[in-house]
């Protein structure tokens, strides 16, 4: 879909880097906006993330519980985890985050789409993927993660979105994308070696 949104655009004039933390990074931008006025924007750089609807051969789906702390509260979530592997694919990181985290190495990877969660301020961006042929390995979750692992038939699933037992973004788009797609998608993932927002060329 080709349109002319000049009328739209931001351009970016400076940057300036007012925290630099282990994954995180956050700059005050000044933009020109479309009419001429100046504004800034607060933006948080992220290496972007990957999250995985890894499926059983039963119609199951499997989720991790852990703790959140930046909300205060425990979180049923799909098996996820950061790009921050300089030039890692994302199936691999897929893989290496479900391993990780549920013990799972999958057969077959289906990538399904992008998405930004809050684009108003970070560039973030999560990129989703299907595992299925899955084989129990032993999970291996890093010193810092706490899970546990729960195996939940796909129906149930999407019902815990209804009653709002689900509420975290990535894992509710996951699950409600393969509830309306299944594992179709005209979505490419980016290209081997880039952690960009771009599709992969032809």
């Amino acid at each position: 879909m080709n349109r002319d949104d000049a009328h739209l655009r931001e351009r970016g004039l400076t940057q300036e880097i007012v925290f630099k933390g282990n994954l995180l990074r956050i700059r005050l931008d000044t933009v020109a906006l479309p009419n001429g006025e100046i504004a800034n924007r607060e933006i948080v750089d992220h290496p972007g993330a990957v999250a995985v609807v890894a499926l059983t051969d039963a119609g199951e789906v499997l989720m991790v519980r852990q703790w959140r702390y930046a909300i205060g509260a425990l979180s049923l979530e799909l098996p996820a985890g950061c790009l921050d592997v300089p030039g890692e694919p994302v199936t691999a990181a897929a893989a290496r985050e479900l391993r990780e985290e549920t013990g799972r190495e999958a057969a077959r990877w289906t990538y399904l789409g992008r998405m930004h969660a809050s684009p108003g301020f970070t560039t973030e961006t999560t990129h989703l993927l299907a595992a299925e042929g899955l084989t129990d390995m032993g999970a291996a979750p890093s010193d810092e993660e706490f899970l546990e692992i729960e195996v939940i038939p796909f129906p149930e699933a999407l019902a815990m979105i209804k009653r709002g037992e689900i509420r975290d973004a990535k894992t509710i788009v996951g699950l409600l994308w393969y509830q309306q797609f299944g594992l179709s998608s005209l979505q490419r993932p980016p290209a081997d070696g880039t952690l960009a927002d771009e599709e992969a060329s032809a």
